[in-house]
């Protein structure tokens, strides 16, 4: 690291976001709403047939994202070759990957790959989620192995400079019907693991305001791993919340990690319960708040009360 001037402005001036769904909408939000005031352009990279689709929810996002200023590109995860998202990616100087893991399990690596084949000064990897390092190689979840090979990748280079943010569980994943851990129609809570068992919570809104927080910081965040949180607590702690703030009682129900795992071997391939069996197992998962950027920063966050009050208070 030199001591030079230059080196303690953000190099962040063309950035280039990969995909505008739950995480990628409030990342270009926040963005583009910084990069003014930043001298930065942003732009945003999607499919061909999200830009031409009919889907009122698509045209809502094209047409925020042209009022926003962000420029649309066009390209594909899976189709392009590696070459091909190279050559894209050159022409921007950070790339930030907000299109998920639905791609693929072998998309981070390839995505990775172009950004250091492009020359990319700074990428921003599709890491945000838990902490694979403690979780280690060989869990139930095996893309997080493929997520540990990019880390590996980006660690053993000094070309580019490389950012990952790790978030834990999008808050608003707790309470959807297919994750199985809150269930409102019965009032129940049910536990991956035990009631005593800890999950870190951040909200994609959150999520996106830190992403640009960290991207702008000055002097520059590099090859750092970046944890943030809007809360962390254990399964009864969000039962007691559930009860306190709705005024009606909860049930509590625990799967056991061999229950979990079980399910999992019934059905080897099913995404939902690879995760469940990573969260039950509770290593690598959560995080304590105060060893959060947002906590040294003293940036407020929504914290599971706040959501659970904001979103379900009213029903």
């Amino acid at each position: 690291m030199t001591n030079s001037d230059s080196d303690l402005l953000s190099t962040s001036r063309s950035i280039l976001v990969i995909g505008a769904g739950e995480l990628g909408m409030p990342v270009l939000r926040s963005i583009a709403g910084r990069a003014p005031q930043e001298g930065a352009t942003v732009s945003v990279m999607l499919r061909e047939s999200t830009v031409t689709s009919e889907a009122p929810e698509k045209q809502r996002d094209i047409a925020e994202l042209r009022e926003l200023g962000v420029d649309i590109v066009t390209g594909d995860l899976v189709k392009n070759s590696l070459d091909e998202l190279a050559s894209l990616f050159s022409a921007y100087d950070t790339v930030i990957g907000c299109a998920g893991i639905a791609a693929g399990i072998q998309t981070p690596m390839k995505v990775a790959k172009a950004a250091l084949q492009a020359g990319l000064p700074r990428y921003f990897p599709w890491q945000f989620g838990v902490d694979f390092e403690i979780i280690g190689r060989g869990s139930p979840q095996d893309i997080f192995d493929s997520q540990l090979d990019v880390r590996e990748l980006l660690r053993a280079q000094d070309k580019t400079e490389w950012v990952i943010i790790s978030t834990g569980m999008f808050m608003n994943y707790l309470f959807e019907p297919g994750s199985g851990m809150v269930d409102l129609a019965t009032d129940t809570v049910t536990a991956l693991g035990t009631l005593d068992t800890a999950v870190t919570l951040t909200t994609p809104e959150d999520i996106g305001m830190l992403t640009a927080d960290i991207l702008f910081a000055k002097p520059r965040i590099r090859n750092e791993i970046v944890y943030i949180a809007g809360d962390t607590v254990t399964y009864g702690e969000v039962a007691d919340t559930l009860e306190d703030v709705l005024k009606r009682p909860f049930k509590r129900v625990e799967w056991s990690v061999p229950f979990l795992l079980d399910e999992l071997g019934n059905d080897p391939d099913n995404m939902t319960r690879k995760y469940r069996a990573v969260f039950a197992q509770g290593r690598g998962v959560s995080w304590d708040k105060t060893q959060t950027y947002n906590y040294r920063h003293g940036i407020p966050m929504t914290d599971l009360r706040n959501w659970v009050a904001a979103n379900l208070g009213a029903k």
